[in-house]
């Protein structure tokens, strides 16, 4: 048997670098979509590089942009993938604010292209569609696949148009498109301006006489905080369905920023309350209160279960930048 062939955007980032690594190691010929710069961004990746010049290679990066409708169906066409993973899109919720139009066209308007790419391949491919808890907004915790979608943020409001695009696909054109609704999801290989990374990254430099303050916005908001290496699996067994739906991943158990704070600063042997400060300029305009997901859908078609939550994963995190 020939191997399957995946195509991943975004796999530069957190999650594309885990998903790559993932599914090299079951045999797959891996595509990654990487945006043109004169800087190279490929850090989470390089251990997995492979010169395409080797015999048999296995992974292979390309030049390209969500917002290329046209770039993105030539690759399509070339690549011919079996599963295509969108996780590529400007993620960053406050930045949003300031980039909010950017933000639109990248997650909601790229991934409609993307979609239109797939459907115009004429060939069956599976495609996953990285959605994400901020759809819930201001609905009330816990949240499941049947909760209400209230988006407090313009990369929310972008990622819902993503969601309900892959949705009519799925039902327009018979796609096998699946949303897979993931909960906050970090690790080491977390951006540092992200506030779990910003936490153990200021602890690690604490510890070493690096940086004297860290300043946080909203310490009481909740989240449900769970391990990206164990999350990129679940995306996986979503394509391996034979007919698409969508998915809540989340551990369940919810935390405040302030929790995951003291953890950080704890595993390191210090007290937080003398280095944190509040800055008023990391609120949001409008707040999310609390995400805790239910992921009983999830467990029950998937199989797949959150082993690592948000104590331990503050507690490696703080671990591998201490090493950094």
């Amino acid at each position: 048997m020939s191997s399957r062939v995946a195509f991943i955007t975004g796999i530069t980032g957190q999650d594309g670098s885990y998903l790559a690594e993932f599914l090299l190691g079951k045999g797959y010929e891996v595509h990654g979509l990487i945006r043109r710069s004169s800087s190279f961004n490929t850090g989470r990746i390089d251990h997995i590089y492979q010169d395409p010049h080797d015999p048999n290679p296995k992974l292979y990066l390309h030049y390209g942009d969500l917002l290329d409708g046209v770039g993105l169906t030539n690759l399509i066409r070339e690549i011919q993938p079996d599963e295509v993973y969108n996780l590529a899109a400007q993620s960053h919720v406050m930045v949003s604010f300031t980039m909010p139009q950017y933000t639109g066209q990248v997650d909601g308007v790229g991934t409609v292209g993307l979609l239109e790419a797939i459907r115009a391949s004429k060939k069956e491919i599976r495609f996953y569609q990285a959605s994400t808890s901020e759809l819930f907004g201001s609905t009330p915790p816990p949240q499941n696949e049947e909760s209400k979608f209230r988006p407090r943020s313009p990369y929310a409001a972008a990622k819902l148009m993503a969601y309900w695009a892959t949705v009519n696909y799925r039902e327009a054109f018979g796609v096998h498109a699946t949303n897979g609704i993931l909960f906050n999801h970090e690790s080491p290989r977390r951006g540092e301006t992200f506030v779990t990374r910003k936490i153990t990254k200021a602890v690690a430099n604490i510890k070493h006489g690096k940086q004297k303050k860290l300043y946080l916005g909203n310490l009481d908001a909740i989240r449900d905080w769970g391990y990206a290496k164990e999350y990129v699996e679940s995306m996986w067994l979503m394509l391996q369905k034979e007919t698409s739906s969508d998915y809540v991943v989340a551990t369940g158990v919810g935390a405040t920023v302030k929790d995951f704070a003291q953890a950080a600063f704890n595993r390191a042997g210090l007290e937080w309350e003398k280095y944190v400060e509040i800055d008023k300029k990391y609120e949001r305009p409008t707040e999310v209160d609390a995400l805790i997901g239910d992921a009983s859908k999830a467990e029950k078609d998937l199989g797949w279960k959150a082993k690592t939550h948000w104590k331990e994963l503050a507690e490696l995190m703080v671990d591998a930048d201490l090493k950094l």
